[in-house]
């Protein structure tokens, strides 16, 4: 079951270096065709998954507005944190 905290974890790893942006598209694809949506958000979870799903594409690439924008409408507030190297 895909939900809004699925997403978000799935944005969280990418932003954090945790996975690639091939496999966070591959999981979006692969979640568009396998995966099951809550019931509550369906519309909202297939929008922002499609839009992942397309980020390998150079005009369809995701930027930090574009993510932020992600997180806010899952409910979070996206926030940077550096950290020494």
């Amino acid at each position: 079951m895909i939900t809004r905290q699925t997403v978000g974890e799935k944005l969280q790893a990418y932003l954090n270096d945790e996975m690639t942006l091939q496999q966070l598209v591959n999981w979006a694809e692969d979640s568009m065709v396998d995966a099951e949506f809550d019931d509550a958000d369906v519309e909202l979870l297939s929008d922002i998954i499609g839009r992942i799903g397309v980020a390998d594409v150079e005009e369809f690439r995701l930027y930090w507005e574009d993510i932020a924008e992600m997180f806010e409408r899952l409910g979070y507030r996206a926030a940077v944190e550096l950290k020494t190297a």
